[in-house]
């Protein structure tokens, strides 16, 4: 197969993933907020659902270093398909819903179903981009990593951002159960094309397998790459900080700016055109300013963004906002990915990237459960309208002393890394 059609199947395969990735956006949040309106409850799901970036990152780290990596995509691709689709049955003999509880649950069965479900894709998650992210480097030359970087992240804001909040709002409306059935779906579409590549993507073995000196291996490279950790420091809050802002986010539209998922969907949309137009030019702008400008410039950006969407008056000029918001992640994500993809051996790709996503992925969780702790506790204090936009202004403080502190830490770190003979 040559290489151009094994990386177009490749970036397909993803594209299907990430269109399922985006139903399953609006599909988890609104379905549980049927069921409850405690935020903290609700927060429960995507904190299961990020979990595993902390708990399975070095596991998953190690297999991928020792297995066929196109085989162990296909693998998570089939159990998130089964947890979806188990999912999907598990609404159709609820319905009817009963109406949402103020502190509990309405349907504590269903609710049990979607933290399994949710459990079994987060894992599987892990394994599987952790596996695609190290499989790249296979199927383009080194020079082409940026640019095959933007592309691949082009089609995956389309599907992830783009089309699938909007179809999974739709897909809502029309039934329940549909958009856990279309993921299921797409997981399987996308497991015929990664099966079909053809090539050796198994890790070349330096002798005797033994995981705890393979793990050490991975430490040891991380430790002595201090950019590399940098990176994912500063990765890991600013996720943090981002996903404090997801789950309240949901309630916020709903309650303060009186939208349905419809809508909701349509404003992640507005977030997914800006992430397409980063994704595109990404490798411009790194070329054009370097990759330290570009990561430092990115990152103050997200500042006054942050502040922005606790206060934007309306789901137009919130989409916008996250608009100019994904633009300025995507294009950390061209610095920081390809960074690592160039600069980490292929024996040590699985390892290394998978200790560095376990800095910069693992936080994700804390935000999603400090976002419900926050809304609960001044619930009641101040109005609920004030209390839905606190983790908005934490995450603002956040991201501002972040961003000064990481300015100077990445423009020495960009300055070290290329004077390094």
């Amino acid at each position: 197969m040559m290489p151009q059609i094994a990386f177009r199947r490749f970036v397909i395969a993803s594209g299907l993933t990430n269109l399922a990735d985006g139903v399953a956006v609006v599909a988890w949040a609104w379905l549980t907020s049927l069921l409850t309106r405690d935020p903290l409850i609700i927060a429960l799901v995507p904190v299961v659902l990020r979990l595993p970036w902390f708990l399975c990152a070095i596991p998953a780290g190690i297999v991928t270093d020792r297995v066929d990596r196109r085989r162990l995509i296909v693998v998570m691709d089939v159990l998130r398909a089964l947890a979806f689709g188990g999912t999907a049955f598990a609404i159709l003999l609820t319905l009817p819903l009963a109406d949402a509880s103020d502190t509990g649950l309405s349907s504590p069965a269903l609710f049990t179903v979607l933290i399994l479900a949710a459990s079994v894709v987060g894992v599987a998650e892990v394994f599987r981009d952790n596996a695609a992210q190290t499989m790249l480097p296979r199927l383009v030359a080194q020079d082409d990593l940026e640019r095959a970087n933007g592309r691949l992240w082009s089609v995956e804001m389309v599907g992830n951002a783009l089309i699938g909040p909007a179809l999974g709002a739709s897909l809502l409306a029309f039934a329940l159960p549909l958009p856990f059935f279309v993921n299921a779906l797409s997981y399987l579409s996308a497991i015929v094309l990664v099966a079909a590549l053809k090539g050796a993507f198994r890790p070349k073995s330096n002798g005797t397998r033994n995981w705890q000196r393979e793990l050490k291996e991975g430490f040891a490279f991380l430790r002595d790459a201090p950019l590399l950790r940098s990176l994912a420091w500063i990765t890991g809050f600013w996720n943090l900080f981002f996903h404090m802002v997801l789950i309240a986010l949901v309630l916020h539209v709903q309650e303060n700016l009186g939208v349905d998922a419809q809508v909701y969907g349509l404003i992640l949309t507005g977030g997914a055109i800006g992430g397409i137009l980063g994704s595109w030019s990404g490798g411009w702008v790194v070329k054009r300013l370097s990759a330290a400008k570009t990561a430092q410039i990115s990152l103050m950006a997200s500042v006054p963004a942050f502040l922005a969407i606790a206060f934007v008056p309306g789901p137009v000029s919130l989409a916008l906002t996250l608009g100019i918001f994904e633009f300025m992640g995507i294009l950390w994500n061209t610095v920081s990915v390809s960074y690592r993809q160039r600069t980490i051996p292929d024996a040590l790709l699985g390892r290394v990237n998978s200790l560095y996503r376990l800095l910069a992925w693992g936080m994700m969780p804390v935000g999603l459960f400090l976002s419900g702790v926050i809304v609960r506790l001044f619930d009641g204090i101040v109005p609920r309208e004030t209390a839905l936009i606190l983790p908005f202004l934490v995450a603002f403080f956040g991201a501002l002393v972040l961003g000064l502190l990481g300015w100077r830490v990445l423009g020495r770190g960009f300055a070290r890394s290329q004077t390094r003979p």
